[in-house]
């Protein structure tokens, strides 16, 4: 079954590879969506793909690449839209 799920990471987050992070590890859990950095110091992405794929995703957004310092993440369920046909970081 296919899901997506909308994520906000804060922390430091911003200026530690973690969007490329994300981007290797989605591509490699065969996860479709993007990730960018927000004006405010957050990261955002949306992840969709099987169950399990999309929680492997949020659960390496918890953790972050090893430079990073993640505080929180909030987790939002969506409806799943099929539309991405890759993972890309949005600039």
């Amino acid at each position: 079954m296919r899901v997506r799920t909308r994520v906000l990471v804060t922390g430091r987050v911003q200026g530690v590879g973690f969007r490329w992070a994300v981007e290797d590890e989605a591509q490699d859990a065969g996860v479709t969506g993007w990730v960018r950095n927000l004006p405010d110091g957050r990261l955002e992405a949306i992840f969709e793909g099987e169950e399990e794929s999309v929680r492997r995703m949020v659960g390496f957004c918890r953790r972050g690449p090893a430079a990073a310092r993640v505080d929180d993440v909030e987790i939002m369920k969506e409806e799943s839209t099929g539309k991405f046909d890759g993972f890309f970081i949005l600039s």
